[in-house]
């Protein structure tokens, strides 16, 4: 990453939409402009769990906006994610389709744990480094992460599908605050968060984070009443609550400190941690300035350095999990990595070193499914990549990655819907071919080796001994061009 690159992030969350744009300067990203708008995607889904019609306009015209703001990005200097709505949405491609064209840029869809370490990551890089054992929560429209870490290394991560906006609309949906109210919200947060107390216990962290929008609203208010000078407390929390129920509806509720926008989710994000602060038995919490947003935009510098891309890592214990054999994978990456070189050699280099990593990781993980079967071990692989608990990556990546494992061998029939990418056929072609040149589980010889591309129609050039000195490799590959001419491209070599 090149000192003074501008980066942005992209938070499409279940009450609001976060635009964060930094500069990036010798390892640190310093702000240089920041977007919000109140969208409440979580109170638009209807009892099917879909969004509604409005829900989804408001969704386009906030990233409409973003988009603007964004033109002139490349697509390394961009990542939008979504959250629990989006996790939750029935209808969620349709949004998505759009949302993308208007915004511009891809949005990932991550996972709750995903989500978790990504909010940990933007906490700990904006708090002060020292070895103290943290507990971050983060409190979100209809999704609560709580994570242990220490410096920058997570250690749990979960997330529970309780949030402001869900527990506002479920328990104080007609504004009203009451006592009984508010116990019944209380008892419910902590029967969906249960478990939390046997993965938090009180003796595993030494200080405890609130991120992001509840939390956050919480700690100005109490700041604002000069009762804020050790964070959240318990006994703060006792007098908002006094304050909630005096006010017996949120449209009268008037603080010092609390937004209007935040104003009719109260309710349900108040409940909520005050269950948090009873179940894990925390006594004081302390607001941190990082959140989801800025974990993204650090996770955007990893992604552009392979020797700290967690993916890489997440990938390796994947392998040495199922017990891949790290040498035939080894060997296929540098065939594939050698050919889709040869492939996309007009492309910059930056961008050809992205996909050759993602194909090395393909190639790496493409036997993990022998574990359970060999002759079917691509279904298999591809199987546990689309399930596969794996930090680093968003549910896209991972099912893209799964694509290329499940094409590796066999008919490519089953990849039809996927062919007409050519990012993906060039790699899909390069795994295919590396496979079968490593058949005999030895360094291949790939002296003369070249492969060509003229549209859809591919040429490997092979050296004139080469069918004679490998015989099952020639054999391998007039089977491999049978199949391809299934297709509406074609493979020939000479």
């Amino acid at each position: 990453m090149h000192h003074g690159t501008l980066l942005a992030a992209v938070d499409l969350g279940s009450n609001s939409f976060r635009l964060e744009i930094g500069r990036y300067e010798h390892g640190q990203i310093h702000r240089t402009e920041y977007l919000k708008e109140t969208v409440r995607q979580g109170g638009g889904l209807d009892e099917a769990r879909n969004l509604t019609p409005e829900a989804m306009h408001r969704g386009w015209d906030c990233l409409a906006r973003f988009g603007e703001r964004l033109a002139g990005f490349g697509p390394a200097q961009v990542r939008a994610v979504a959250t629990q709505t989006l996790r939750e949405a029935r209808n969620r491609d349709e949004f998505l389709a759009r949302a993308r064209e208007v915004l511009g840029f891809p949005i990932d869809v991550i996972s709750g744990r995903e989500e978790a370490r990504l909010i940990y990551q933007g906490v700990a890089h904006l708090l002060p480094q020292s070895d103290e054992r943290r507990l971050v929560v983060d409190i979100g429209g209809r999704s609560t992460e709580l994570i242990l870490g220490q410096r920058f290394d997570t250690r749990t991560t979960e997330s529970y599908r309780v949030g402001s906006v869900a527990w506002s609309l479920r328990y104080f949906a007609d504004g009203e605050f009451t006592a009984q109210a508010f116990r019944r919200a209380e008892v419910a947060a902590q029967a969906v968060l249960e478990e939390a107390l046997s993965l938090y216990p009180r003796g595993a962290w030494d200080q405890a984070y609130g991120s992001s929008g509840t939390i956050g609203a919480v700690a100005d208010v109490l700041a604002a009443a000069g009762r804020g000078q050790h964070g959240v407390t318990r006994e703060g929390l006792d007098w908002l609550l006094e304050r909630l129920l005096e006010a017996r509806r949120a449209d009268r509720l008037r603080l010092d400190g609390l937004k209007d926008e935040r104003r009719p989710v109260i309710g349900g994000g108040v409940s909520v941690l005050r269950a948090v602060f009873d179940l894990l038995g925390i006594d004081r919490m302390q607001p941190a300035q990082g959140a989801l947003r800025h974990g993204v935009l650090y996770d955007l510098v990893d992604r552009g350095h392979g020797d700290t891309d967690l993916r890489s890592l997440t990938v390796q214990r994947l392998a040495a999990k199922f017990g891949a054999d790290a040498d035939q994978a080894r060997r296929v990456g540098q065939a594939a990595g050698q050919l889709l070189g040869q492939l996309r050699a007009a492309d910059a280099p930056e961008a050809r070193d992205r996909l050759q990593r993602k194909l090395g990781w393909a190639a790496q993980l493409h036997e993990i499914g022998s574990h359970i079967s060999h002759s079917d071990c691509h279904k298999h692989g591809a199987y546990i990549l689309d399930n596969a608990d794996a930090p680093g990556f968003a549910q896209p990546e991972l099912h893209r990655l799964g694509l290329l494992v499940l094409g590796h061998r066999g008919k490519l029939r089953k990849l039809e819907g996927e062919l007409d990418d050519e990012v993906f056929v060039h790699q899909l072609l390069c795994l295919r071919l590396a496979v079968i040149l490593c058949h005999a589980r030895r360094d291949p010889d790939l002296r003369g080796l070249e492969l060509r591309a003229a549209g859809r129609r591919f040429v490997l050039a092979v050296r004139p001994d080469w069918p004679e000195a490998f015989p099952q490799s020639a054999h391998l590959l007039r089977e491999e061009v049978l199949a391809w001419q299934k297709t509406a491209w074609a493979l020939a070599w000479a």
